[in-house]
């Protein structure tokens, strides 16, 4: 039987900041609920971090090269092929309610939805407006509340003959980092752990990492901090004193999301629904909590590159399963498909993680994945461009650092070098071995199989 499908998507919600695993910083009750009723996956990735690409690739089953929207200056094409019109072609009500960040008006409005009601742009955490199948309204209120407002309204009001498809896109915890009134005195009385890396020199790394313009002791800036910075303060002290300001509004948007997850799921056992609805939780991407001195995603480095991904599914999937082998965000798609019992298209990249799911893992299931970031030297973050290959044991990137006439990147060339790292040895990334004679071999086999990643994934640009 097709199963109902709810997608929830965060905006930077790095999965050190779950504490189903085992985040130190926080305390997620209700997503933990999905781990601990389902399944979570300890391996996920993502392969361009960033949001308007990630959220492409999710809706498409496309990398960014495919799929035509490689950085955040791009737009979809909704005339294209989508999973939301392969599900409403197989009977499915569809419905998207939340942050779209893919274009609207035209050709770039959601396609393939019943029920659109999306934030412009980036969108306001309080009083936003939302464009309601292509009408401007504003609402009142805190956006986490609004958005799950909205999409339970829908819930209510759906053809309850028919199976469903929705997909819950919240603009938090993106910076600035706006806490509501409920939350807005956690942790005041607390001093949040600062990350092993966060005084990290980026010694013996590419330049990449140096140059990088998200540091928390230097790029933070007012509306983030919105406060003074207290006079007397040493370097050190300083550093320390903007880091508590920022992660402790980040984790007090991640707790309204927490809030809102609950409400969700108990609406779902009210309806009983639960057990015949699949739910689902992630982010678009990672995110640096302090990690290497840094705020913001972007590189290949695990923290930006990880997401947290968990799924509840009473009817199938036994609860506290754990999954260790790789997914991807281009995985996502194939996944809902194969829940809804429609064909997946060959055209698709990714496989279905129904299997993983279910603790049965294909011998010919992935043990390496492949990244692209192609924003090379945005004018704000500074990040350069470049791609790698994860195994399970080791990661190798290359910084290109090229425009190659990327929109939203910096015409800007810097000269290209490698990085390796021992994710055994090394699981904090600041040790780069790919000059050292003992790793030759691992570098030579690293470096075919990204020759082959790239050309399975049809990047050859």
């Amino acid at each position: 039987m097709p199963a109902n499908i709810i997608f929830i998507m965060s905006d930077d919600h790095a999965a050190a900041a779950v504490s189903a695993y085992d985040g130190k910083i926080n305390q997620t009750p209700q997503l933990d609920r999905l781990a601990r009723e389902g399944v979570r996956f300890d391996n996920c990735f993502c392969t361009n971090s960033i949001c308007t690409p990630s959220r492409a690739v999710i809706l498409t089953g496309l990398y960014s090269h495919l799929n035509g929207v490689k950085t955040l200056a791009d737009k979809i094409d909704g005339t294209r092929p989508n999973v939301a019109k392969n599900l409403q072609a197989a009977g499915y009500q569809t419905a998207i309610v939340g942050k779209w960040h893919l274009g609207h008006g035209g050709s770039h409005d959601p396609t393939g939805f019943d029920y659109w009601n999306i934030l412009p742009g980036q969108g306001e955490y309080f009083d936003p407006e939302m464009i309601e199948m292509g009408y401007t309204k504003r609402y009142s209120g805190y956006a986490t509340d609004i958005i799950t407002d909205k999409a339970l309204e829908w819930l209510d009001e759906r053809d309850r003959t028919r199976p469903f498809f929705l997909m819950i896109h919240h603009k938090a915890p993106h910076r600035p980092w706006q806490p509501d009134a409920k939350h807005a005195h956690m942790y005041e009385d607390e001093t949040i752990p600062e990350p092993y890396t966060f005084n990290d020199d980026y010694q013996n790394r590419a330049a990449a990492a140096k140059a990088a313009r998200m540091r928390i002791d230097r790029d933070l800036n007012a509306q983030d901090l919105k406060q003074p910075i207290p006079d007397g303060l040493s370097q050190s002290e300083e550093k320390s004193w903007k880091y508590q300001r920022y992660i402790k509004d980040y984790l007090r948007c991640v707790a309204s999301i927490d809030d809102n997850v609950g409400r969700l799921l108990d609406y779902l056992d009210a309806e009983a629904l639960s057990r015949d609805t699949v739910v689902m939780y992630t982010s678009d991407q990672g995110f640096f909590l302090g990690e290497h001195g840094w705020f913001d995603k972007r590189f290949m480095y695990e923290e930006s590159l990880r997401m947290p991904f968990m799924v509840r599914y009473p009817a199938e999937i036994v609860p506290s399963t754990v999954v260790d082998a790789m997914a991807l965000n281009v995985d996502f798609t194939p996944t809902f498909l194969d829940f809804a019992q429609v064909e997946i298209p060959p055209s698709m990249q990714g496989s279905s993680l129904r299997p993983l799911m279910n603790g049965k893992v294909p011998e010919t299931w992935q043990t390496s994945m492949y990244y692209r970031y192609w924003m090379h030297m945005d004018p704000i973050h500074g990040v350069y461009s470049h791609y790698g290959v994860r195994t399970l044991q080791y990661k190798l990137i290359y910084y290109y650092a090229q425009a190659l006439g990327t929109k939203g990147s910096t015409d800007d060339p810097k000269p290209p070098e490698w990085e390796l790292f021992d994710l055994e040895k090394d699981p904090w990334e600041i040790r780069n071995v790919f000059h050292d004679p003992a790793y030759a071999d691992v570098v030579k086999e690293l470096q075919q199989e990204l020759g082959r990643l790239r050309t399975k994934v049809q990047d050859d640009e």
